[in-house]
């Protein structure tokens, strides 16, 4: 049985000169692909209008919320016992989100609790991801 799982987060964008503003987001899982995390941001809060979804690995979420993580376009830290920042690149510029730490382990929890680590089947994921690529090749 195919399992999404979703739940809002209230991320707070952190500006250049340290001002904070709310973004709202959410958190996505889906166990048709389970080794990553969806980070869907609505249309409102992007450059041109339209939603923006940020997926990485889940293993990178659980890392960073421990502890420095990441390499490449997204990087988990936490800030106190609290809080976990979040540092997005992109080809336009890089976004630094603050995150309620509580909130981001509830929703790797759940997603453990849907698909247990080290119980990813990738295989059907594999075939399916080839087979857009490749086409009927």
């Amino acid at each position: 049985m195919d399992i999404t799982l979703e739940q809002p987060a209230r991320g707070r964008l952190i500006t250049a000169d340290e001002q904070e503003f709310p973004v709202p987001v959410t958190l996505r899982y889906l166990s048709t692909d389970p080794l990553a995390v969806h980070l869907d941001f609505p249309p409102e809060v992007s450059l041109d209008g339209t939603e923006v979804t940020w997926t990485f690995g889940r293993t990178l979420l659980d890392e960073g919320l421990r502890g420095p993580a990441g390499a490449g376009d997204v990087h988990l830290w936490p800030c106190g016992a609290q809080r976990t920042v979040m540092e997005l690149h992109s080809p336009y510029g890089m976004a630094l989100l603050r995150f309620d730490t509580p909130a981001l382990r509830r929703f790797l929890l759940r997603t453990y609790a849907a698909v247990p680590a080290g119980q990813e089947d990738i295989g059907a994921s594999v075939e399916e991801g080839l087979s857009a690529l490749f086409g009927n090749v």
